[in-house]
């Protein structure tokens, strides 16, 4: 979903440099945020915990980054444009899942712009795995959900961690270039720089 549905992996930095900004660390918080695009908030976070060892519960840091990238999010609701035709050509040939790092919270508000979520009727986050990605959980669960066999289904990825868990859940991928470059995503079954590109290997 982040980085393929909704352009939103600025907005999760801009949040995240914020709520670190309001702890005290402002630039000082020593991470660089591309390293964890593909992955859940609480990556981030439990490795910034290691590294700070900050006094608020690890839950309630978890809560405020996420209340605060959805106030921002929301304002700008940051679809990919062609994004919503693509789904609806896709939807009427194939049963589509959002697989996603994200918490159902953030799923539910992306999915809820643009109409979108009549197109789902599969929906797994992070939350309903025991790994996230590059772990193949949440799309072997989407799978699962789906009723077909991993080997049938197509993945749409923009992160290198995504990549890597489509792949490990024996799934083709098709990596679009809207957060790594090609180089990065070399990996995927395909590599592609549009959705049109994504609609003619699909439909």
């Amino acid at each position: 979903m982040d980085g393929v549905i909704v352009d939103s992996e600025p907005y999760h930095e801009r949040a995240f440099r914020d709520v670190f900004a309001e702890m005290g660390y402002g630039e000082t918080h020593g991470f660089h945020f591309p390293d964890y695009y593909g992955h859940s908030d609480e990556a981030l976070w439990r490795d910034f915990v290691a590294k700070h060892k900050p006094p608020q519960p690890f839950a309630e840091l978890v809560a405020w980054k996420q209340r605060h990238f959805l106030d921002i999010l929301k304002k700008d609701e940051p679809i990919f444009e062609g994004l919503p035709d693509l789904v609806e050509k896709l939807a009427a040939r194939y049963r589509l899942a959002v697989a996603s790092g994200s918490s159902h919270p953030v799923i539910d508000s992306v999915l809820a712009m643009k109409g979108l979520r009549r197109y789902f009727p599969v929906v797994v986050s992070v939350q309903d795995v025991s790994r996230g990605k590059p772990a193949p959980d949440v799309f072997l669960r989407a799978a699962e959900l789906l009723g077909v066999k991993p080997v049938e289904c197509c993945v749409i990825e923009d992160s290198v961690a995504g990549v890597q868990g489509a792949l490990a859940a024996g799934m083709d991928v098709i990596g679009i270039t809207n957060s790594f470059s090609a180089e990065k995503l070399a990996r995927a079954t395909q590599v592609v720089s549009t959705y049109e590109e994504v609609e003619r290997l699909l439909l």
